[in-house]
């Protein structure tokens, strides 16, 4: 509803999401990323030279890749993606930081339950305590971890070959205090995480306002 670029602006209930259209057991419709249509663009540049044309610089402070088997079958849990699990980790290593410092989140929610694993495995609540979380308001706007303020996959749209490079543009604009009515109040530090392959590959990576 607050992001003008998202592909859904309609208030979805609980009640519209448990009567829309089954897909497969026990997703329905309104549990589901579309495929979109969209396009997402960022400017890299060396810190000095990103001075000549803005005050407002956000940087990279950790980047994390990771993968895991491709096959669900092969993998020692289904309840949890080990790709996003060591991305993250390598990402905290990297900006010298822990998940309680994140201030905003971008994640890869392409399904009801994906946001629920991703803020486990990326670190912000213990294992089985992702659905509580979200369901008491952890994750909303006003909540002690946002995530997805820019409306995530399954309401801004999922681009697919755009979505990543969508999600850090989104921190950007949030560390930037450029989000609009969605913007989280002093952010400083965002993450946005994506995955792909059913989780098989996940690329985590942690920004600052400079």
């Amino acid at each position: 509803l607050l992001n003008p670029n998202a592909q859904f602006h309609r208030k979805i209930t609980v009640e519209d999401v448990i009567n829309s259209p089954p897909v497969a057991t026990p997703l329905n419709l309104l549990d589901c990323s579309p495929i979109s249509d969209g396009a997402a663009a960022l400017v890299l540049c060396p810190l000095e030279k990103a001075k000549e044309y803005t005050d407002k610089i956000v940087k990279i402070i950790g980047s994390g890749q990771a993968t895991d088997s491709l096959a669900l079958h092969g993998r020692e849990d289904i309840c949890t993606f080990m790709s996003t699990v060591k991305a993250s980790r390598e990402a905290y290593k990297q900006a010298g930081i822990q998940p309680k410092d994140v201030d905003v989140a971008e994640v890869h929610d392409c399904f009801t339950i994906a946001e629920i694993l991703a803020i486990e495995d990326l670190g912000f609540v213990k294992k089985g305590e992702g659905g509580k979380a979200v369901e008491e308001g952890l994750t909303a706007r006003d909540g002690e971890i946002p995530v997805n303020p820019s409306g995530g996959l399954k309401a801004k749209g999922h681009p697919v070959g755009a979505t990543g490079v969508a999600q850090v543009a989104e921190i950007v604009l949030q560390l930037r205090g450029e989000a609009g009515k969605r913007q989280i109040p002093d952010a400083r530090i965002g993450l946005a995480h994506n995955i792909g392959g059913s989780g098989a590959s996940c690329t985590v990576h942690i920004l600052e306002a400079v």
